[in-house]
């Protein structure tokens, strides 16, 4: 099967700082060098501290941002050589989704109106035929029709968020890119919309990107898991490999950091020692050497490169020679017992079990 994805090398700098004559002097290396595919069907999250560059890289892959080097394919087109009018074009099967739903809606425009805006803009469906679409959209997510004439701000924000997915659906994309979509909600609002993602995605055979820092989440939704620290991908492997058999001491340490109710495993949990290094002068080698217990000399001179068999790659020199300690490993598949349950209940097909979205706030 051919890679409906393909991003080799892709990197971004941004200028941090500038002279008085406006030359740039520093600069800010936000990804670095980041391979990796996605299949057209498949969920892949990114994972990783605040500030690691997921949600940079997020916007690459569409080109919201545009990357300072590297390649990027999308079903066998070459995204960087395609012109403005070409890219706007292609946007149609490449949507988004924001972490802020309030924040990604014109308060001016009626939901209505925003979701028939991709409508318009791709010439999808005739005009007479744009309100039957935009109503059979909002059902689509678990809204009514007649939601179409409020306004963002009558609605909560887990309906807010069913707005959006409505909006990145109405072009009827290929991919999804997800940047934190229900880190802002509570844990039975995240559920919904975790299940409803996941259902369309079944129903409708989207592939997503899930950018995400809870590890909890992740697990549910993604086939594979990729891990970034400081710009570059230090592991990516099947989600169930990566979670039961970490291969990189950062991807242990994030795993150890899952909250659990076991005391054991609060007082032996892995404890990365240092602050993260800045971005304006990341060190050599690995980036994690002056913070990883396992490092050893060659760490500190050359950048590891992703490898491993069966899929499972990872970017460490001593990989190979480490015996993580199980018992830090999460044994359930969610910390929350509430969300395990929610999401439990639809997967035994029994969504009566699951909350009836709130009606609109007035």
């Amino acid at each position: 099967m051919n890679a409906l994805l393909d991003a080799r090398g892709l990197s971004k700098r941004f200028v941090a700082r500038t002279n008085v004559f406006g030359k740039p002097v520093a600069h800010v290396q936000a990804v670095d060098g980041v391979d990796l595919t996605l299949e057209p069907g498949e969920t892949l999250a990114l994972v990783g501290e605040s500030g690691c560059g997921k949600s940079t890289l997020g916007r690459m892959l569409m080109r919201l941002i545009e990357p300072s080097g590297g390649a990027l394919h999308f079903n066998g087109r070459d995204l960087l050589a395609l012109d403005d009018d070409a890219m706007r074009h292609l946007r149609r099967e490449i949507q988004i989704i924001f972490q802020d739903p309030f924040a990604s809606l014109n308060p001016r425009m009626s939901v209505g109106e925003a979701i028939a805006e991709p409508l318009l803009l791709h010439g999808i469906v005739p005009p007479a035929e744009r309100a039957a679409r935009v109503a059979s959209l909002l059902e689509t997510v678990g809204l009514r029709a007649e939601h179409a004439g409020r306004y963002p701000h009558e609605f909560s924000g887990g309906q807010r968020q069913r707005i959006v997915i409505a909006r990145a659906l109405a072009s009827e994309p290929r991919l999804i890119i997800c940047d934190e979509p229900v880190s802002a909600l509570d844990v039975s609002i995240r559920a919904q919309i975790l299940n409803l993602l996941r259902d369309l995605q079944r129903r409708l055979g989207l592939a997503m990107i899930f950018i995400s820092h809870d590890l909890g989440v992740v697990k549910h939704i993604a086939d594979r898991v990729a891990v970034m620290y400081l710009g570059r991908i230090v592991e990516i492997g099947p989600a169930d490999a990566v979670f039961a058999q970490p291969r990189h001491p950062y991807t242990h340490a994030l795993l150890s950091a899952i909250p659990m109710a076991s005391a054991v495993r609060r007082s032996r949990r892995v404890v990365l020692e240092g602050d993260v290094p800045s971005p304006l002068n990341p060190p050599p080698g690995c980036h994690l050497h002056r913070r990883c217990p396992h490092a050893q000399p060659r760490c500190r001179d050359a950048v590891p490169l992703l490898a491993g068999e069966a899929g499972h790659r990872v970017a460490c020199h001593v990989s190979a020679d480490i015996r993580f300690d199980e018992a830090m490993l999460p044994r359930e598949t969610q910390p929350d017992p509430r969300l395990s349950r929610l999401l439990s209940a639809f997967e035994a097909g029994t969504p009566s079990a699951l909350p009836d979205p709130s009606p609109p706030e007035t």
